[in-house]
């Protein structure tokens, strides 16, 4: 499964991230260089997606998801490798 930042609202992320990062998860482990804060707001899609699950609200496969952060939001999309 595929991380990618897509967006940054605000200014610029604390973290360092960038539109165009992308990571990739194999398994439960914290990919190395992503926000901690981000990723446990990804978990609960994350999971889902790793097993087949989808959302109603996105399409099949991925999930958009934004850090907690209200000054420099930095939004993800989560994608099933095909």
């Amino acid at each position: 499964m595929a991380i990618e930042v897509v967006e940054i609202r605000g200014g610029a992320c604390d973290v360092g991230h960038h539109v165009g990062d992308t990571w990739e998860v194999d398994s439960a482990i914290v990919p190395t260089g992503i926000c901690g804060w981000a990723y446990a707001a990804m978990v609960p899609f994350l999971q889902p997606l790793r097993f087949g699950g989808t959302f109603p609200w996105e399409a099949e496969g991925e999930a958009v998801v934004s850090c907690p952060d209200p000054a420099n939001t930095v939004i993800f999309r989560l994608k099933v490798d095909e």
